[in-house]
C-alpha cells in the first residue's frame, strides 16, 4: 500500500530539518506524528496551557491538510512531562477537542521529558480520513 507525506501548509521545512513527516496517509488511515506547542517558528511556547492549546491546534492542522478534523481520530497517545501540573489544563483542551461521544481511545504516557526541555506535552493520533463523494 502506498504511503503519501502529509505537511500542513508552509510548515513542510520544519519536519524535513527533522527528519520526518507531520502524518503519513496509507489507505484510508492517516498517521501523525507527535504534536507539540511550538509556534510556527518552531519555537516552544512558555506559557502551559497555552502550549497544550497550541498542541491542539498543530494536531489540527495536520488533520485539516489531509482532510480530517477531530471527529475522524479513532486513537491518540499524549505524553505528559509532570502530568499533574498541567492535567486540568490538558483536559479542558480535551473536552473542547472532543465535546460528545463516541470519544477516541486515548493512552495518557507519563515522561520524564520530551524533544525540547521547556515542551510539557505532546499528542499523536491515527485518524480514518473521510471517504469523497465524487
Amino acid at each position: 500500500m502506498a504511503r503519501t507525506a502529509v505537511f500542513p501548509t508552509g510548515r513542510q521545512d520544519v519536519y524535513e530539518r527533522y527528519g520526518y513527516s507531520a502524518a503519513i496517509r496509507s489507505g484510508d488511515l492517516l498517521f501523525v506524528s507527535g504534536q507539540v506547542g511550538v509556534g510556527c517558528d518552531g519555537i516552544a511556547i512558555e506559557d502551559r496551557r497555552a502550549q497544550i492549546e497550541q498542541a491542539f491546534e498543530n494536531l489540527r492542522q495536520v488533520l485539516d491538510a489531509a482532510g480530517c478534523t477531530m471527529s475522524d481520530i479513532v486513537d491518540i497517545t499524549s505524553f505528559h512531562v509532570d502530568m499533574f501540573s498541567h492535567f486540568e489544563s490538558f483536559r479542558a483542551e480535551k473536552r473542547k477537542a472532543f465535546p460528545a461521544p463516541p470519544y477516541p481511545n486515548w493512552t495518557a504516557v507519563g515522561v520524564t521529558t520530551l524533544a525540547d526541555p521547556a515542551l510539557i506535552f505532546e499528542i499523536k493520533a491515527i485518524a480514518r480520513i473521510p471517504e469523497v463523494s465524487a
